[in-house]
């Protein structure tokens, strides 16, 4: 964070100073919530959750170098107390950004919203100082702790922005008012607490009506409603996508051998080849939001083509792929799943297993509301039609639907299968896996399915599966 006093950051929160024997020392060090990052000069934040009080950790972390909590209550050291700790870390915030000269960034969208931000964060990298949000830290108490990391070199500000409601976006561009806002698509995530794609697309559009006049909003010319945001906004329109009408697009898109993307990428400024290190035809469109605003950024066809094509995974168990001594490849992309990843995800595997054997071991889509049992069973048999050459479907009532779909698809689905939990599905791979086999790994969170990619990689490390 930039440095700021204690005495001024009470004021900025319109909290009281505790136990402070010098309000003029300064926080220069980052502001943090888990005890275990505290370091000299940090700021902790204290929040009460369901199983922790961050107050009782007051004593450690000053100990380990804070020089002060952000809390609720005095706490016997050093304190700038405040009626409510979130509002309060959400107005330092927003007077941290004000005070930067970066200019700030915002996605959105219902699904590819991570890769898509460590895809800009990468290229923005190459031009100048640039900070991003850690992994899906893109709520109200980690979009605030992203933006407070910067520092007065930090040029270039990239924050993901997720909602799972109407009004949930508009509050967050309030923290952090963006120059740059990115909507990539509007989906079926959360389609069970929104209620609709309207009511999604009515969230997402949030972050283009907070745009200044001299801002800028891009948008994904592929998509029906994320393009009719463009009435929503005062600032600047640029379209990226594969139409032809796009701003920034793609042509001769293809998979290389082992799936990963390669295409023409065409900009205003020019055009340059990409062939990118990630995997599945669906980061083309995350690669093209990216390149639109790296080239609003001032930075050429070629940078862009050549910083993509170099650009990593940077956020865990998504499409993370591990090759075992065995010749067996995990692909890990179990963080979460929506109909949209877990479609792309399934051409992924595809893609990467021609001419091998390929598993789905898929489970629970959260959050589906009415859509639950179409979406799990489309899903189901999706499989199928791409001949995936086996779905290990994970779980309860949701997985049941998974393998129905695939059951009812034709007779491959027959080559299904339904397991009780992730040890299951362990166990049956173990017994069954061959070299030159593929293995996607996928479902919501909440399933906890990164334990089989994690246990099947093990395996290979130990040598346990043998060829076959």
């Amino acid at each position: 964070m930039i440095a700021l006093s204690l005495a001024e950051i009470a004021e900025v929160v319109g909290g009281q100073t505790h136990d402070i024997p010098d309000p003029s020392v300064q926080v220069t060090g980052p502001v943090v919530r888990d005890s275990r990052e505290v370091e000299p000069g940090s700021l902790f934040v204290a929040f009460v959750g369901e199983h922790v009080d961050g107050h009782d950790f007051a004593d450690a972390v000053v100990e380990a170098g804070a020089v002060a909590l952000l809390a609720s209550r005095p706490v016997g050291v050093p304190a700038i107390v405040v009626d409510d700790v979130q509002s309060a870390l959400g107005a330092l915030a927003r007077h941290v950004v004000r005070r930067l000269g970066a200019t700030l960034v915002a996605l959105t969208g219902s699904a590819g919203k991570t890769s898509t931000k460590d895809l800009i964060a990468q290229v923005l990298a190459r031009k100048a100082p640039t900070v991003f949000t850690p992994g899906s830290f893109n709520n109200e108490i980690g979009l605030p702790l992203t933006a407070l990391s910067a520092t007065d070199e930090t040029k270039f500000l990239v924050l993901e922005m997720g909602a799972r409601g109407i009004g949930h976006i508009r509050y967050l561009t309030d923290l952090t008012p963006p120059q740059i806002g990115l909507v990539l698509n509007v989906g079926t995530a959360h389609i069970g607490e929104f209620g609709g794609r309207e009511q999604i697309a009515q969230a997402k559009g949030e972050l283009v009506e907070a745009l200044p006049e001299n801002g800028t909003a891009i948008l994904n010319a592929d998509d029906p409603l994320v393009r009719a945001m463009a009435s929503r906004t005062k600032a600047k329109v640029i379209l990226f996508g594969e139409s032809g009408e796009a701003d920034v697009r793609a042509e001769n898109v293809r998979l290389t051998d082992s799936g990963q993307p390669a295409f023409s990428l065409h900009t205003p400024s020019g055009c340059s080849e990409v062939t990118m290190r990630l995997y599945g035809e669906h980061h083309v469109s995350n690669a093209l939001a990216a390149a639109a605003v790296a080239h609003e950024l001032g930075m050429s066809a070629d940078e862009i083509a050549t910083a993509l094509s170099e650009a990593g995974s940077l956020s865990r168990w998504r499409m993370e792929v591990t090759e075992r001594p065995d010749g067996v490849t995990i692909v890990n992309d179990a963080y979460n799943a929506n109909p949209e990843s877990m479609r792309a995800a399934l051409r992924a595997l595809a893609a990467m297993g021609k001419g091998r054997r390929t598993w789905a071991v898929l489970g629970k889509m959260a959050e589906l509301g009415d859509e639950a049992l179409a979406e799990h069973d489309a899903v189901g048999r999706l499989a199928v039609r791409l001949n995936v050459g086996k779905l290990v479907a994970v779980g309860g009532r949701e997985a049941s639907w998974l393998q129905l779909g695939a059951y009812n698809e034709g007779s491959w689905g027959e080559e299904s299968v339904h397991v009780s939990d992730a040890q299951a599905a362990v166990d049956l791979l173990r017994s069954e896996l061959r070299t030159g086999d593929v293995v996607l790994v996928k479902a919501s969170r909440s399933v906890g399915l990164e334990s089989v990619a994690q246990a099947l990689i093990e395996t290979g490390a130990e040598g346990e599966v043998a060829a076959r």
